[in-house]
């Protein structure tokens, strides 16, 4: 008889215990939840290994912007963002309504603003997931909506990049509304660097491309490491990053940056030596000085300036006479600091 309580005992426990480690590993975000624009933890929604976080992110004193970044780390990395043209204030709200409407409320305004207006009827959850991709589905669990869809400066491990799709590098370091150059695999299959005829967002000056003749279908980030160009059987056509990395050890981003460089970044777990912080694992163009020269003359650092390329990076100078248009932005050029002589003037030697 005991042996008969203990063993039906055991079975109940044994039945239950997954079903709660389940509920703790897989986090769906019901209709009708929302957040609020805080800077405190309560401001996000965690992916269920938390390596990722969906929610606001306060930008400096400017306001809160509604992002996707790496949790586990301490700068927050921010890979995906949905109003860096338009941050919000304090208080305002992101609410996936009870009909299944994802919205962003700015409190200043009263307006909504829809961040998955493609998504069709039917939504019944919201995820994030530990690829970094935030999504809506189905109740069949069908995504209908996922941010890997509308990727903004970066695109991780398992993310896609199709065809018509666009990277906008973000317009300085900590401003996230579009900036100067976006990364692009047209719709007729060649994968582009442009910088753009900012403000407007369009295409202005072609700085690098793939010679595919056309054909390329998807730009393709595995989990190994590897980012590549391929056409819609498969083929590899262009290789951006090759590399052999461990999923297990360290993090991944390919992100068009500010000052036009495709970089593809790793970041090391652990307490090594290279741990703790992103470094450039490979990057495009080859030297982005010499790549940038615009009919007009604006080079990769702006007018009348000087571009140094160091490992990657553009350093910015002005020559002798020149300052920074802006010194919280070096990209913008230089700007001459004397009188410029008028040829209405006399000099010296005519009047001798």
């Amino acid at each position: 008889m005991t042996f008969d309580v203990l063993f039906l005992l055991y079975f109940i426990l044994f039945m239950f215990v997954p079903c709660s480690t389940t509920a703790q590993t897989y986090r769906n975000i019901s209709l009708g939840s929302s957040l609020d624009a805080l800077n405190d933890d309560n401001s996000s929604w965690q992916s269920p290994s938390g390596e990722f976080a969906f929610g606001f992110r306060q930008i400096g004193k400017d306001g809160f912007l509604l992002a996707i970044w790496f949790n586990k780390i301490t700068e927050k990395t921010i890979v995906w963002s949905a109003n860096g043209d338009n941050l919000v204030p304090q208080g305002s709200k992101v609410e996936l309504t009870a009909d299944g409407h994802f919205l962003l409320n700015d409190i200043s305004t009263g307006k909504d603003r829809s961040i998955a207006s493609s998504a069709a009827t039917g939504v019944a959850y919201a995820a994030m997931l530990d690829t970094g991709n935030f999504v809506l589905a189905n109740q069949n669990s069908t995504i209908l909506w996922g941010s890997f869809d509308q990727p903004t400066d970066t695109i991780l491990p398992a993310q896609a990049l199709n065809n018509g799709s666009r990277l906008f590098a973000r317009y300085t370091a900590t401003n996230y509304s579009r900036g100067r150059f976006l990364f692009t695999l047209q719709s007729s299959g060649g994968l582009m660097l442009y910088t753009t005829n900012f403000p407007q967002d369009y295409p202005y000056f072609n700085y690098w491309k793939t010679d595919t003749n056309g054909s390329g279908f998807q730009v393709i980030f595995n989990q190994s490491g590897s980012i590549y160009l391929a056409a819609r059987n498969g083929t590899i056509l262009n290789v951006i990053s090759s590399n052999t990395l461990s999923k297990q050890d360290l993090y991944q981003r390919l992100t068009l940056d500010y000052d036009g460089v495709l970089r593809h970044y790793v970041y090391r777990k652990g307490t090594g030596s290279n741990a703790g912080v992103w470094s450039t694992l490979s990057f495009i163009p080859s030297n982005i000085c010499m790549s940038i020269s615009q009919p007009k003359g604006g080079g990769a650092c702006g007018f009348n300036s000087l571009c140094q390329h160091d490992q990657g990076q553009p350093i910015c100078k002005c020559p002798s006479g020149y300052t920074l248009m802006d010194s919280h932005d070096v990209l913008k050029g230089c700007k001459q600091n004397f009188a410029p002589q008028s040829c209405d003037e006399a000099s010296a030697e005519t009047d001798l």
